[in-house]
């Protein structure tokens, strides 16, 4: 099963923004996709380091460590409900509807274990995913 580990930055928030996705191959931590955005935020690009982790599972079983409750909430509690009720919820808009949609989709078709991480405690191979978070944020390309 492939194992992947995610992050997002946006600098300041919101501003600027990258993500990460590294791939564990032979305990060994390798950035896989990076990605960025002109004008973001912390929890898009969380988002977007996701999708690109279940894009590039390709719907085969994987395991996806994240520092984001707030994602892992969105695909195990919330968006099943939005969906039902047409991407709607009682309090006002989804934000990043295009997101959670996408993120959905691509969570509900796969075979997808989410893993929530505490972050910035020291956990390597969190600080990893958001050094080269941070690092896409700045340009960086694999």
């Amino acid at each position: 099963m492939k194992v992947y580990w995610t992050d997002g930055s946006a600098v300041p928030n919101p501003g600027k923004g990258g993500f990460a996705v590294l791939e564990i191959v032979d305990n060994v931590p390798v950035p896989v996709m990076l990605g960025t955005e002109e004008d973001s935020t912390n929890i898009r690009m969380e988002g977007k380091a996701l999708i690109a982790a279940m894009k590039k599972a390709g719907g085969e079983p994987c395991e996806i460590h994240t520092d984001s409750e707030f994602w892992v909430n969105v695909l195990t509690k919330w968006a099943p409900t939005w969906q039902k009720n047409g991407w709607k919820k009682k309090t006002g808009p989804i934000k990043n509807l295009d997101i959670v949609q996408e993120l959905y989709e691509l969570y509900t078709a796969g075979q997808v274990k989410l893993i929530w991480v505490k972050g910035h405690v020291g956990t390597v191979y969190n600080e990893l995913a958001d050094e080269w978070a941070n690092k896409a944020r700045m340009g960086t390309k694999i």
